[in-house]
Order: C-alpha cells, then sequence, then structure tokens
C-alpha cells in the first residue's frame, strides 16, 4: 500500500504554489497569464515532484502516467477553446456580434441590463448546455453593450457568468450536470429537481443583487450608444441577415449536437456570412494581394479572421478595441496555461497529495453540515489545486461516496453538493479551464470580475445553509461506521 504523505508536507506545493503566484500577479498584472502563471505552476510542479521521490520513493514513472492520461482527458477542451477563437473571430468580422451590439445598445436601458444580461445568458445556456458556448456568443455581444451603455466591464461579465452557469448547471445537456449524476449513480432529472432547492435561492438573490445594481446606474449613456451605433453602421453592413447564424446555430444545440462540432460549424457559417456581407473588411484583413488578385485577399483575411489576431478601425479608440478579436492564436496562452494546470493537478494526485489532505477534512465530519461543507470545501479545493472542474467533480463524488452510504444520507445529496461547489466555483479561480477561458474570451482579468459572480459564490454557500435546515434531506435511522 502506497504510504501517503503528511498532510502538512501534502500542503507544501500549494502554499508554494499560491506565493508564487501572488508575486507574478505583483509583478506582471494582467499580463501574468501570458507566462508568469505558467512558470508558478511548473515550480509547484516542481516541488511536489522532489518531496515525493526524495522522500517518500514515488518512482517518476507514476507521474508520467498520470500526466499523459490527465492531458488525455483534456484534449477535447483544448480542440473546444481552438474552436471558441474562431467562433469569436468570424462572428465579430462577419457583423453578427456587431449586429447584436447595435440593436442592443438601443434597446436596452443601463438600468435594466445587468438583469437582462443575466436573464438571457441564464436561458441560452439552459437551451445549449453550455456555459463556455453561451458566453463566448451572446456574452461577448452583451460584454460590448455594457461599453456602449457605460457599464463596468467587470461587473456585466459577472452577471453574464452567474447566468451562463445557473443555465449550464440546471441543463440536463450539460456535461458537468451529467457527470455528477452518473458519478455518484443519481437519476439525471431526479439530480436536477433536487439542485432546484438550492440553486433557485441563489440565482433569485443574484437576481435581486443585479436588479438593485441596476437600478443605481446613473450613467449617462447616449453620447457612447451614438458613438457606437455611427461607428459600427460605418464600418460594417449591419443586417439581420446576420443573425441567421445564432438561429442555426440554436437548431445545432437544439438537436444535441455535440459542442465542439457546434463551435466549428457556427465558425465556418460566420464565416461565410463574412464573405457575403463584410468583404471589404476581409480585404482590410488581408491586405493587398496584387498578384493573385480580390479572391486571393478574401481567402487570406479570411484565414486571418479564423487563426490570427485582427484590427479594425471603426473611427473610435474605444470601439477598435472592442470589435478587435485574437483568433486560434489568442487562445495559445490560455492553452499552455490550462496544459500547465492539469499537469500540477496530475502530479498532485499520483504523489497521494490529494488524497493525503481530503483524508483529514473527511475526518473533521461530525454531522450533516459538517459533511456537506467539507463536500464543497473539498470541490472548491479540487478547483484550485487540479485546474479543472470535471476532475475535481469525480474526485469529489469518489472520495465522499462511502462517507455518506455510511452516514445514511442519499446520493443526490452528494451529487447536488458536488455540483453545487466543483461546477461553479471553477470560474472563479484564475488558473482553472473555465476561469482562464472565460477571462480569455471576455478580456475581463478572473480576479476583475470575481467580486460580481454573486451566483456561483452564492450556490456553496446556499447548499451548506439548505443542509443546516435540513430542508427534504432524508437519513437512514441506521449510521454505519
Amino acid at each position: 500500500m502506497k504510504r501517503l504523505p503528511h498532510p502538512l508536507v501534502a500542503i507544501i506545493p500549494i502554499v508554494v504554489l499560491i506565493g508564487l503566484l501572488g508575486i507574478v500577479i505583483s509583478l506582471f498584472g494582467s499580463d501574468a497569464l501570458s507566462g508568469g502563471s505558467q512558470v508558478a505552476l511548473l515550480m509547484g510542479l516542481a516541488v511536489c515532484v522532489f518531496i515525493s521521490m526524495v522522500f517518500y520513493r514515488v518512482p517518476w514513472q507514476a507521474f508520467e502516467q498520470q500526466i499523459a492520461k490527465t492531458l488525455g482527458g483534456v484534449a477535447v477542451t483544448i480542440l473546444i477553446l481552438f474552436a471558441v477563437g474562431m467562433l469569436a473571430g468570424s462572428w465579430m468580422v462577419s457583423g453578427i456580434v456587431p449586429t447584436l451590439i447595435y440593436y442592443g445598445v438601443q434597446l436596452l436601458s443601463p438600468q435594466l441590463f445587468l438583469l437582462c444580461a443575466c436573464i438571457i445568458c441564464a436561458l441560452v445556456s439552459l437551451l445549449s448546455g453550455s456555459s463556455w458556448t453561451t458566453i463566448a456568443t451572446i456574452g461577448v455581444a452583451l460584454l460590448g453593450i455594457s461599453h456602449a451603455l457605460g457599464i463596468n466591464e467587470a461587473v456585466a461579465a459577472g452577471a453574464i457568468i452567474s447566468g451562463a452557469y445557473f443555465g449550464d448547471k440546471m441543463s440536463p445537456l450539460s456535461d458537468t450536470t451529467i457527470l455528477a449524476s452518473s458519478t455518484t449513480g443519481v437519476d439525471l432529472f431526479t439530480h436536477i429537481r433536487y439542485m432546484m432547492l438550492t440553486t433557485m435561492p441563489a440565482f433569485t438573490i443574484t437576481l435581486v443583487i443585479f436588479t438593485a445594481m441596476g437600478l443605481g446606474q446613473t450613467s449617462n449613456c447616449e453620447v457612447h450608444v451614438h458613438q457606437y451605433t455611427d461607428g459600427l453602421s460605418a464600418t460594417y453592413n449591419i443586417s439581420l441577415w446576420t443573425l441567421l447564424v445564432p438561429v442555426l446555430t440554436a437548431v445545432l444545440i437544439a438537436r444535441r449536437v455535440p459542442s465542439l462540432i457546434v463551435l466549428f460549424l457556427s465558425a465556418v457559417m460566420a464565416g461565410i456570412m463574412a464573405l457575403i456581407l463584410q468583404p471589404h473588411i476581409l480585404m482590410q484583413i488581408g491586405g493587398d494581394a496584387p498578384q493573385l488578385g480580390k479572391t486571393a485577399a478574401l481567402i487570406k483575411g479570411l484565414a486571418i479572421t479564423f487563426y490570427g489576431a485582427t484590427s479594425i478601425d471603426t473611427g473610435y479608440a474605444e470601439l477598435n478595441e472592442l470589435v478587435s478579436t485574437g483568433g486560434m492564436t489568442g487562445m495559445l496562452n490560455t492553452i499552455w496555461l490550462i496544459i500547465c494546470a492539469m499537469c500540477f493537478g496530475a502530479v498532485m494526485v499520483a504523489s497521494g497529495m490529494i488524497e493525503s489532505i481530503t483524508r483529514v477534512v473527511i475526518s473533521w465530519v461530525r454531522s450533516r453540515v459538517g459533511l456537506v461543507a467539507s463536500t464543497a470545501s473539498t470541490g472548491l479545493f479540487l478547483n484550485i489545486t487540479t485546474g479543472d472542474q470535471f476532475i475535481s467533480i469525480v474526485l469529489t463524488a469518489n472520495m465522499f461516496q462511502n462517507v455518506y452510504e455510511q452516514q445514511g444520507y442519499e446520493a443526490r445529496l452528494l451529487s447536488r453538493t458536488a455540483e453545487d461547489s466543483a461546477t461553479v466555483t471553477s470560474v472563479l479561480v484564475p488558473w482553472n479551464t473555465c476561469g482562464m477561458t472565460q477571462s480569455t474570451v471576455l478580456g475581463v482579468p478572473t480576479i476583475a470580475y470575481l467580486p460580481y459572480c454573486f451566483f456561483n459564490i452564492l450556490s456553496p454557500v446556499m447548499t451548506i445553509v439548505v443542509a443546516a435546515i435540513g430542508w427534504k434531506i432524508k437519513q437512514t435511522n441506521k449510521v454505519t461506521r
């Protein structure tokens, strides 16, 4: 049997990582994701491997095998990130996002924006089952509208993310929802119905907060709105035909086509729309190609839209920044960071340090509230240490399954608590796959939007509150030890 490190030893790589990340953020600020954070993760990884190999005789092959297994599981996620980069560039250049912004700034008021943004993202995510797809599409457009309305982008991002993760969590199409229920052996719809007891109160409070914050908006946005509408109409062919792509994307989602395929096809459709409605912008991006002519310039411009950075002059500096995109290239720092974070999580698992720490947490359980609080804390802890919500859900469920059985609690309590914590808090961790992805897609640092993700913060709190009340939590009379 493998000898586990002492919990105080197991916590050393985490302390080193947090300390190094603090230094990196203080030195590099918003550029921390460009390399500094990756170095911090690799240094934390090195400390974990050194302690394990020198003091606990863990063979290097164990780390290699776990890293290979972990990175193999994230391969599809990396492809999705590339597809998101393609989609972000093509939806912007084709005029889809500019059209949504153009009409959105005229329809939405600053006072109701935060409430509407949260509800819209919740509905889209509920139908699609994907917070990532929701944020990369309608979320980007809503963030653009927030700029025109003079609303703080961090607050707007918090509303967008809160709504998107509510819908993701409650959708029967969501991979995290399916994973949490299947891992614990709970029927999918039983799991969703049971989550409503904690999720609906958390979301209701979130909507009340955003309503109150919106009513407090005093920004005079009339000048911004005119600048945005004038700049967009002068640069793009604003047309409702561009919205055909979101409609077809919604059809694909409704037919339960896998997310990767939906994102790729949506990007291709947007590229076709760009060729039809925005050839002048593609020519600008592609530059002069006199030796091949206009067709070559269009093809080159479309290719750059998919893979590279684009910069479009609208006549307004603030608007120029908004409509610029990074394509697949813009996702490379995120992918680099994801790989480093996953490797750190893999060596922490292979060394037995994760198991050592969680055993201590489990040993503190003395009551129903303590059990649920320990489960929720573990979900958050694993999001921080492993850098991935899927790993966090699976490990949390596996670690506590026997404890819930011994204490006589239903498996649906475990599945709900795991998702109330591991799913929604992942986006709050800067080096987690979700935190990195959403900060990259929205262009807002994780630390900046974190305080305004009220739903994500309230969910684990609400699951503990409901446990304290005991609302619809059943326990068998017999408790095994």
